[in-house]
C-alpha cells in the first residue's frame, strides 16, 4: 500500500453516510472514506451476518467489537474477537466473514 498526498485529517465516522450492503444472510453496514487509494471503512455486521461471495481484496482488518468469523477458501477458520486483527494481500488467499453475535471492524483497503 502507498499512503501519498493525503493531507492531515480527523474522520468523525458518526458523520459518514452509512451504506446498507446483504449479506447472503444479514445485513453489512459501511461507513467509507476514501483517501487517493486507499479506502478506510468502519463496518458493523449483523448477528447472523455471512458474506455473500469470497473476497480476494487485500484488507487490514481490526475487529472492534463482538466476533469475527474469518474462513479461507482452503477450509482454514480463524475467530477475531475486539482488538484483534488480520491482513491479507490482494488476490492471495479468498475470504469471507460470518459473525454469529454481530462485529464491527475497522477496514483498511
Amino acid at each position: 500500500m502507498q499512503i501519498s498526498n493525503i493531507p492531515f485529517g480527523i474522520t468523525d465516522w458518526s458523520t459518514v453516510e452509512r451504506t446498507e450492503h446483504k449479506g447472503e444472510i444479514g445485513l453489512a453496514y459501511w461507513r467509507t472514506q476514501n483517501f487517493g487509494n486507499v479506502r478506510v471503512r468502519f463496518v458493523e455486521y449483523t448477528p447472523g451476518y455471512l458474506a455473500d461471495h469470497w473476497c480476494v481484496k487485500g484488507h487490514i482488518l481490526l475487529c472492534t467489537e463482538g466476533e469475527l468469523h474469518a474462513e479461507l477458501e482452503d477450509g482454514r477458520k480463524f475467530v477475531l474477537t475486539a482488538g484483534m486483527s488480520y491482513q491479507v494481500a490482494d488476490n492471495a488467499e479468498p475470504h469471507r466473514s460470518s459473525t454469529a453475535v454481530g462485529a464491527k471492524l475497522f477496514i483498511v483497503d
